[in-house]
């Protein structure tokens, strides 16, 4: 049987084996519905573990991922803005796909640095030539 694949841009792909999955409770609106089911949902990815990712991308998926990676490497992301388990399930693997996403984006092409046209630089040198001229007529006035 074929491993459930999530699919990421700019990358390869994610397993769905490799990532770990815990229900909370989670407290917000809800009625007792919050107090008798655990909702929320703690998703763990340890993009080391991973055998997917490209060796670049999972140094900067960690980058990316700042505060939600903890000591042992693993990207906790944890989603309980939906009162269903489901939302927060498909919540929580959108986001890990989303940071995911943003790391293996390539980087912004960097500008090509042109030179000034013929046009530009002799406007330059007028405006140069008629701003002396303004500045030598502000010479000293004859006592005469």
């Amino acid at each position: 049987m074929a491993e459930t694949r999530i699919p990421i841009k700019h990358a390869t792909y994610i397993l769905e084996s490799d990532l770990e999955e815990k229900f909370v409770h989670s407290g917000g609106p809800g009625g007792q519905n919050v107090n008798k089911l655990a909702t929320g949902v703690q998703l763990r990815y340890n993009p080391r573990r991973a055998a997917t990712l490209p060796w670049p991308v999972i140094a900067k998926v960690e980058q990316v991922a700042g505060k939600r990676l903890n000591a042992e490497g693993d990207i906790v992301i944890s989603a309980t803005r939906f009162r269903s388990q489901e939302k927060n399930r498909d919540d929580a693997r959108k986001r890990l796909v989303a940071l995911i996403e943003e790391a293996a984006a390539p980087p912004p092409p960097k500008r090509r640095p042109t030179r000034p046209t013929l046009g530009s630089k002799k406007r330059r040198l007028e405006s140069k030539a008629k701003r002396g001229t303004v500045k030598k007529l502000r010479g000293k006035v004859d006592p005469d």
